[in-house]
């Protein structure tokens, strides 16, 4: 194995972290802000790309974090290494309520692909990469852009879905259509598209968006209910106002129901 290879245990349910067990010279790397906390011994490191055998060397350490710039991530990531002889143990927290799905690479043929805020941690020695998109549809109105992540190597890997994550086990030919926003990642075999919804009623007054994502097996897709944006959306929706005054929620009054609430600015 290229991989270092890590034992772990994933605690929690709704706002969830992994703690990662590391044998004498075993190592882990991590997006930076994911640390939650580590053993005594364990060094801690910044590192260029993601310290892969493919970004080894000079230049190969500035290809791995100019990737890392395509896909609007850090130029560094964070590599945390056991150098005592006993075991030690280091964890990283989800980001925002949901689940941590592992990854284990050697069951995938070396390669998943995932949304590139999805990633949270993997073993020394996995490959954080890009995906580009060759279709012009994909690429103009998948969300993503035409750069997703693809993570590579034979070692575990782990992935943040907000919400409630979902399993989909593709057959060949089967077709599941998402919001674009929900995908968590896919294996290599999944066909992936972008559809327009279409329909004038359901394009002005859907609130839908104007396209979803097709994904057609064979293959694994991994979901989330619970997409970062939508998050923040409804968060900035619900934030109060400049002069203190919260939005009304789901109120049909509108503006009139300020009026009754003693507000008369307009």
């Amino acid at each position: 194995m290229t991989a270092h290879e890590i034992d772990y245990t994933i605690y929690g349910e709704e706002m969830q972290y992994v703690e990662i067990e590391l044998d004498p010279q075993e190592g882990v790397v991590a997006e930076a802000g994911s640390f939650m906390m580590m053993d005594d011994g364990i060094k801690m490191e910044t590192i260029f790309g993601d310290g892969s055998t493919k970004n080894e060397g000079f230049l190969g350490s500035i290809l791995g974090a100019g990737k890392r710039i395509l896909t609007g991530e850090s130029l560094f990531m964070t590599a945390f290494y056991n150098n005592l002889v006993g075991k030690r143990k280091v964890s990283f927290a989800s980001p925002y309520p949901g689940k941590i799905v592992p990854i284990d690479l050697t069951e995938y043929r070396g390669k998943f692909i995932c949304q590139k805020d999805a990633f949270l941690c993997a073993a020394k020695g996995v490959s954080v990469g890009i995906e580009f998109s060759k279709r012009l549809g994909r690429g103009l109105f998948g969300g993503e852009g035409f750069i997703m992540q693809k993570l590579e190597g034979d070692g575990m890997a782990f992935v943040h879905a907000g919400g409630t994550m979902a399993r989909k086990v593709l057959q060949p030919g089967e077709i599941l259509r998402v919001d674009t926003g929900c995908i968590v990642g896919f294996t290599q075999d999944i066909d992936y598209d972008i559809e327009f919804i279409g329909g004038i009623k359901n394009t002005i007054f859907g609130g839908e968006g104007l396209f979803y994502a097709k994904l057609q097996g064979p293959g694994i897709v991994y979901i989330q209910s619970l997409p970062f944006s939508r998050l923040a959306g409804r968060i900035i929706a619900s934030a109060p106002q400049a002069g203190g005054k919260q939005r009304g929620e789901g109120s049909i009054l509108g503006g009139l129901g300020n009026i009754l609430d003693g507000d008369n600015r307009f």
